[in-house]
């Protein structure tokens, strides 16, 4: 099962390493908590945000080979203009969810599957989103509760992305808002990951997902990050998304796996 905080972060984080379970014969269910109704994106009148997220979510999850998709009906947190948790927000939005009463939500979905492994996100959240955080806290909780014994947090690794990065800046000029600074503590380090799981093979339904969830392309005065993945060449796309990344943290830190199911059982 994999837990992820909206629609579209599922084709960012962790596409490749469902269409290949998927294509092993794995039962593979998709559940965020929320619709993603208080995204950027470019609508037409009349249309509601989180329809149409959630729309373009059945349809990543049909490529990507799911068996069940899942929205645990929170309301979409947002994110303050700083990065942090938005002053207005729902009545029920997730991030001021109880964490017990959510992770009871989410272990009766793991429970009713007997799943085996379940995706949540890093403590950081990633790039710290306050969704996310609480993906990762509920996600954790809910494990607990339904005994799914291979929780794995998803993420990506900083070492090469910040080089990346700077490199870009030299030849890039980035919008004033974005601070390359703030990748320092966002994800993970490569000393800790656990897993580097080859998803290469599956670059065509990883692309595919990622095009599934157009809304997300628009919007915003800058470039999107899903508009500017979907422009890199196929060839190069299969080299620089064909790894996703986790961590699995009742293994030694820095160990290689190469397999979500690697390590098992606990």
């Amino acid at each position: 099962m994999f837990f992820h905080a909206h629609p579209d972060d599922e084709a960012l984080l962790t596409a490749g390493t469902m269409a290949k379970l998927a294509a092993e014969g794995h039962r593979v269910v998709l559940v965020v908590a929320t619709a993603g109704e208080r995204g950027l994106a470019d609508m037409e009148p009349g249309e509601a945000l989180g329809e149409t997220r959630l729309r373009e979510l059945y349809e990543s999850a049909a490529l990507l080979g799911c068996a069940r998709v899942e929205c645990l009906g929170y309301g979409d947190s947002g994110l303050s203009p700083q990065g942090g948790v938005a002053d207005e927000r729902p009545d029920n939005a997730f991030i001021d969810a109880d964490t017990e009463e959510a992770a009871k939500a989410l272990a009766a979905i793991l429970q009713e599957e007997r799943a085996d492994l379940l995706t949540i996100y890093d403590p950081a959240g990633g790039y710290g989103h306050p969704d996310h955080v609480q993906v990762h806290r509920v996600g954790r909780r809910a494990a607990k509760i339904a005994g799914t014994k291979i929780v794995l947090e998803a993420t990506v690794n900083r070492d090469p992305l910040l080089r990346l990065l700077r490199l870009a800046s030299r030849f890039y000029r980035f919008p004033p808002e974005f601070d390359i600074r703030t990748f320092e503590s966002a994800y993970s380090p490569g000393e800790v990951i656990t897993h580097r799981v080859n998803v290469r093979k599956y670059a065509r339904q990883k692309r595919a997902s990622m095009a599934a969830h157009a809304s997300q392309a628009t919007g915003g005065d800058t470039d999107r990050t899903l508009a500017v993945m979907l422009k890199v060449p196929r060839l190069l796309y299969r080299y620089v998304f064909g790894t996703e990344w986790y961590v699995r943290r009742d293994v030694p830190p820095g160990t290689r796996l190469r397999h979500p199911f690697d390590g098992w059982p606990a």
